[in-house]
């Protein structure tokens, strides 16, 4: 099968960075699924790993944490899914990832697709629907209120993540959401997707909110560049308020944050698959519930730009946007050269 791979990691300007290969067809076991891929998206995550992430001396290390398929074959413990269905899901870091022609991923963190969304549009949702979902609903617990505090202050509303937290935010809670951009074109965007109020992140935020007459808000959630924003955040976050984060900030002081009481949560959507929890199936559930929401209009796909079909060299060209840091909403990439 054909699949986009390096073995060594590097910088996305070097000419193996990512390259076009052929490898051995998977065999799915246990609860696993073999799924056709349609589309992919691509992330952060994929960014970061190609540039650190070593594969075994040898072997090719494949990316690839959001994919739109088609269930192609089973594993003989599968009882969610039947060859044939259509399926969306981000995947599991510890395994090799869906930028391939075809791709095993456990059952339990896989979502039917929405029906009303074509390919490239439903892979642009899963890896941040999760991140989002689960940073906004079981981290920050947002639907249980801070005492005086009813607004969420989302800081990169504009990203991957940000672009469907809006969303979710806005459509199932009654929070006065306050969203992060700096262009022109990120913060119509941003007030497109739901955001009530738009502030620049370029310049102080606790000034930018005073500024808009906007209150202390009772929840943050940092979606990017959070040690550069921790002291701003300290200042205006309202006491008893909660913190989420996403990123990986290289000092993170949370001492400061001690006088306010404020709670602070760590979102990786990647840790359920990685251990194995309990709980590994809320993700499938959670996937679900975005296609409902999706196909009932509440909510719509963050795909902001399509790269054509899914080669080395067109994927070589997303990373490097996305490192660019202008990206706004999500990266597709549909379907291998015939």
């Amino acid at each position: 099968m054909r699949a986009i791979g390096y073995t060594g990691p590097g910088p996305i300007d070097r000419p193996d960075s990512l390259v076009d290969i052929e490898l051995l067809r998977p065999r799915p076991t246990g609860r696993d699924l073999l799924v056709e891929v349609r589309a992919i998206s691509v992330n952060p995550a994929d960014t970061k790993l190609r540039a650190s992430s070593r594969p075994r001396a040898g072997e090719w290390k494949v990316l690839g944490y959001d994919v739109a398929g088609i269930v192609a074959e089973i594993g003989p413990e599968v009882t969610m899914f039947t060859p044939g269905d259509e399926v969306f899901y981000a995947g599991d870091i510890t395994r090799p990832g869906g930028n391939a022609e075809l791709h095993l991923v456990d059952e339990r963190i896989v979502g039917h697709k929405p029906r009303t969304l074509g390919w490239a549009e439903a892979a642009a949702l899963p890896l941040t629907s999760i991140a989002a979902w689960e940073a906004l609903f079981d981290r920050l617990d947002v639907k249980r209120p801070v005492p005086g505090a009813n607004s969420l202050l989302i800081i990169g509303g504009a990203g991957g993540v940000g672009s469907i937290a809006v969303q979710l935010a806005r459509r199932l809670t009654d929070l006065d959401i306050i969203a992060t951009a700096s262009r022109q074109d990120t913060r119509e965007w941003v007030a497109e997707l739901g955001a009530h109020h738009v502030i620049d992140h370029r310049k102080p935020l606790f000034a930018e909110i005073r500024a808009a007459g906007l209150s202390a808000p009772g929840f943050v959630f940092s979606t990017t560049h959070t040690d550069t924003h921790l002291p701003e955040i300290t200042q205006l976050i309202a006491p008893e308020g909660r913190l989420a984060l996403i990123d990986d900030p290289a000092t993170f002081d949370i001492v400061p944050l001690k006088n306010k009481a404020v709670s602070i949560h760590w979102e990786l959507m990647f840790a359920r698959p990685m251990y194995q929890t309990a709980d590994m199936v809320e993700q499938a559930h959670l996937l679900d519930e975005v296609a409902r929401l999706v196909d009932a209009g509440t909510i719509r796909t963050t795909l902001a730009e399509h790269f054509g079909p899914i080669t080395a060299e067109n994927l070589k060209r997303a990373h490097a946007f996305l490192e660019g840091g202008q990206a706004r909403g999500k990266v597709v990439l549909e379907g291998f050269p015939s």
